[in-house]
């Protein structure tokens, strides 16, 4: 079964492309979802590598576009890029790194990255509005732990798994304040960062993960959330409008043992329970090359860093299979039915997704216009381009 409509042919390879509907995001055209959108040809033009690119004209609003605005490659003049810098992303490249094997400036390779992680935002968006009213199945909780520029802002990324089906559900960054022991010089340079927005910290994160989650009309009880006992998802849970249709079951982390002991009954409890989300932080820790432990490729902004998340989580969903010791394993956007085979780059490139026509909650929404600062950057472009948005 495969419930997402998402052709595998690319919109640039496609001889007979008519258009769904208008691109200007004010006209009346722009929200169409079903046949019978009204345009005329206008033309075509050509380009150092595409001949005879078909142009159109909205009869509703009368502005003119071209196939090219429904293209993921739409004004970039290496589109032959998009998919060896999306794969070197989730194969443990940096962007000089990758810059170097596509021969082009890592500035180019930063830009994209960014455009891909904006469609990728959007294809989650759209793949969990299909799924919105069919979760069956006990989701798996926790926060993965990174830092944007300095390890003196350090925040969490709530990542929600299908315990069954390894789908990841959700991303929310939580921002904190720096723990552990700090000696007096840590001290007095963090007293000197500037401030920035929290978001609610990790209940902020969790409250919004749960909103995405709830399915209306579902009884209590039905969410069933598992958790590693942070004090956060407690009290997320208990203070939520519709805590009567959530359950929340705690696996707390034990005490570490003595190094070399076995590990404890409760330990081993734990990692079953876990395992999903443990199994996907590891595979964030070993693909991308900025959350490893000891790394000079570090994420230096909070936005940049959820755009590459994204990026990952769709690769994760759509084109790693759970498994990769058996090549008959599916992928988790198969275990849930959201699809009917494993998709490649081709396929998840194959068009382009438009903010004004997709369901996006917050804080995506602030994420895709890059709206979230690093208080320590001058300089934090946000996403503003009118036609390109």
């Amino acid at each position: 079964m495969d419930r997402m409509r998402w052709s595998g042919t690319p919109v640039e390879q496609r001889g007979n492309f008519r258009p769904p509907f208008c691109p200007n995001p004010r006209c009346p055209e722009h929200h169409r979802t079903s046949p019978g959108f009204r345009w005329l040809r206008w033309g075509s033009f050509s380009t150092r590598r595409r001949s005879s690119i078909p142009r159109f004209r909205c009869r509703r609003c009368g502005r003119t576009f071209s196939r090219q605005t429904f293209s993921v490659s739409y004004y970039l003049k290496r589109p032959e890029l998009i998919r060896p810098v999306a794969a070197g992303l989730v194969a443990g490249s940096a962007h000089r790194q990758m810059a170097r094997s596509v021969s082009c400036a890592p500035s180019t390779v930063s830009r994209l990255l960014a455009r891909l992680g904006r469609h990728a935002m959007l294809l989650q968006a759209r793949a969990l509005g299909e799924l919105r009213g069919r979760l069956a199945e006990a989701v798996v909780l926790d926060h993965f732990e990174t830092f944007e520029y300095t390890q003196d802002y350090p925040f969490g990324i709530a990542t929600a798994v299908g315990a069954v089906s390894w789908f990841l559900y959700g991303l929310d960054p939580a921002p904190h304040g720096r723990s552990g022991r700090l000696s007096e010089p840590q001290r007095r340079r963090l007293r000197g960062r500037p401030g920035r927005s929290r978001w609610g910290g990790y209940l902020g994160s969790t409250r919004r993960v749960l909103d995405s989650l709830l399915d209306p009309g579902r009884p209590a009880g039905s969410l069933r959330i598992l958790g590693d006992g942070h004090r956060a998802y407690d009290r997320a849970v208990r203070g939520h409008p519709e805590a009567s249709r959530i359950r929340l079951e705690r696996y707390p982390n034990p005490r570490r043992c003595a190094k070399g002991s076995a590990r404890s009954p409760e330990g081993g409890v734990r990692d079953a329970a876990m395992f999903p989300v443990d199994l996907l932080h590891k595979i964030f820790r070993h693909s991308l090359a900025h959350h490893r432990r000891e790394t000079i490729a570090f994420g230096r902004r909070l936005n940049a860093v959820m755009e590459r998340m994204a990026l990952t989580a769709v690769w994760r969903n759509f084109v790693k299979r759970r498994t990769e010791r058996w090549s008959g394993s599916g992928t988790p956007a198969m275990a849930v039915g959201l699809t009917g085979r494993r998709w490649g780059w081709k396929r998840v490139f194959a068009r382009r997704l438009f903010f004004d026509r997709e369901e996006v909650v917050e804080p995506w929404g602030v994420l895709y216009r890059r709206e979230w600062r690093t208080p320590l950057l001058a300089s934090n472009t946000r996403h503003a381009l009118r036609r390109a948005f």
